[in-house]
C-alpha cells in the first residue's frame, strides 16, 4: 500500500533522513521506533506533505505523493493524527470532527462517518457540544483520532498518540488503536511506548540518526538484544 524508497528530507540545509526505505502492506500495523531526534516525526511529515522531500519516492497505492501538498495526500487516502492533538480549542467537538471531512468525498459521507466514529468513541458523543479546549487530555486525543477517521482514510498514521497521558489512558489509547486495526484499517504508528507498540505491530523498523538500522516482526524486535538494551531498559 505504502512504499517509501530512498527518501531524503529535512529542514532547510539540514538533512535529517538519509535514503530511508520501508513499506506498509494493506491491513498491517507497522511501527517506526527510535530515540528522540532519530527522524521519526520528520518521516511522517515528509509522507504527509508537510515538509519537502529532497530525494526519493513516497508511493501510495501506486501513486507517488512525494512533494504533493497535504490536501492532496489526504485526498489520496492518507491521514495523520498529529502529536499534541492540534485540535481547534475554540470550536465545539462536533465542529472539530466535521473539519476532518473537508475533502469532497468525505463531506458527502460526513453524517454516516460521524455515526461510525461516535460508536467507537461514546465519550466523544457525550462531549459533542463542548468546546474542544475544555476537554481532558485523553478526551482530546479521542477527538483527534475521531477527526482523522472522519476523512475516510485507507492509511491512518499516528504520531506519538500517548504523549501526555496517564498510564491508564495510555492503555485505553492502545485498546482504541487495536480496535481500529481490527476493523481492517492500515496503520503506521510512531509511539514512545516501544513495548506496547511492538506487541501491537505486525512489523517494525528502527530508525537511528536518520537511517533504518533494523527491521522485523513485532515479536522479533521485542526479542532483539539491541532493542531490549536501547529501548526497553534491559
Amino acid at each position: 500500500m505504502l512504499k517509501v524508497s530512498n527518501l531524503c528530507a529535512g529542514y532547510g540545509k539540514t538533512q535529517v533522513l538519509d535514503n530511508v526505505s520501508f513499506d506498509v502492506q494493506a491491513g498491517e500495523v507497522v511501527t517506526l521506533i527510535g530515540a528522540n531526534g532519530a527522524g521519526k516525526t520528520t518521516m511522517l511529515k515528509a509522507i504527509c506533505g508537510v515538509i519537502p522531500v529532497t530525494q526519493g519516492v513516497v508511493e501510495f497505492e501506486g501513486v507517488d505523493l512525494a512533494n504533493r501538498n497535504a490536501f492532496d495526500v489526504v485526498a489520496a487516502g492518507v491521514t495523520m493524527i498529529p502529536e499534541g492533538r492540534q485540535l481547534f480549542p475554540g470550536f465545539t467537538v462536533r465542529d472539530n470532527l466535521l473539519m476532518g471531512s473537508y475533502k469532497p468525498a468525505a463531506r458527502a459521507q460526513a453524517a454516516q462517518r460521524m455515526a461510525e466514529v461516535l460508536e467507537i468513541f461514546p465519550r466523544v458523543q457525550e462531549r459533542l457540544n463542548q468546546l474542544a479546549g475544555s476537554l481532558s487530555g485523553g478526551e482530546q486525543q479521542m477527538v483527534a483520532i475521531a477527526r482523522g477517521l472522519m476523512a475516510g482514510p485507507r492509511l491512518l498514521i499516528f504520531d506519538e498518540p500517548s504523549v501526555g497521558l496517564s498510564p491508564l489512558l495510555v492503555q485505553q489509547m492502545f485498546d482504541i488503536i487495536e480496535r481500529i486495526t481490527a476493523s481492517g484499517m492500515t496503520v503506521l504508528l510512531v509511539e514512545q511506548n516501544v513495548f506496547q507498540t511492538l506487541k501491537l505491530a505486525d512489523r517494525g523498523y528502527v530508525l537511528e540518526n536518520g537511517t533504518i538500522v533494523l527491521e522485523g516482526t513485532g515479536a522479533e524486535l521485542l526479542g532483539n538484544p539491541h532493542i531490549k538494551k536501547a529501548y526497553l531498559g534491559g
